[in-house]
């Protein structure tokens, strides 16, 4: 019974440590703050990338959506930099993900990924898919054909 309480003990800790891991790891705007150079929409597992005609000012735009949005902290860049990255957390453990959006002319280009796993669920696909429909349903886009 000892041996069992003990190792009961020792996972308990085991994920204490992860799970804080997690929530504290520190984000290096180095390393998120970048897009890979792509010209349409694609997904990934972890992740999505959108291209949506804006306009000039799409990012500024974005930005004011992702500034309401919950447990989402600008990282790094600026809308004067014309590239932003966001990080969002999930609401019951805490997982990063980095969303950066860059201006490109008349497009808003949009990366969102996860930091740790393989998967995200589709949490990213449907974060970013609500942000750009909040900026259509203001009249703001024009998808990309």
């Amino acid at each position: 019974m000892g041996r069992v309480m003990l190792l009961g003990w020792i996972v308990l800790a085991a994920v204490v440590v992860v799970l804080g891991f997690i929530r504290l790891a520190p984000s290096d705007p180095l390393d998120w703050n970048t897009q890979p150079e792509l010209s349409e929409d694609k997904e990934f597992r972890g992740g999505i990338f959108r291209v949506v005609n804006t306009g000039p000012d799409g990012l500024r735009r974005f930005d004011r959506i992702t500034g309401q949005a919950p447990r989402t902290q600008l990282l790094a860049g600026s809308v004067e930099d014309q590239m932003v990255t966001y990080v969002t957390r999930t609401k019951l453990f805490g997982f990063p993900d980095y969303t950066t959006a860059r201006q490109d002319g008349e497009l808003l280009k949009v990366y969102a990924r996860l930091r740790f796993g393989r998967s995200d669920l589709g949490s990213n696909k449907a974060r970013i898919d609500n942000w750009l429909s909040q900026m259509e349903m203001a009249g703001d886009t024009a998808a990309v054909d």
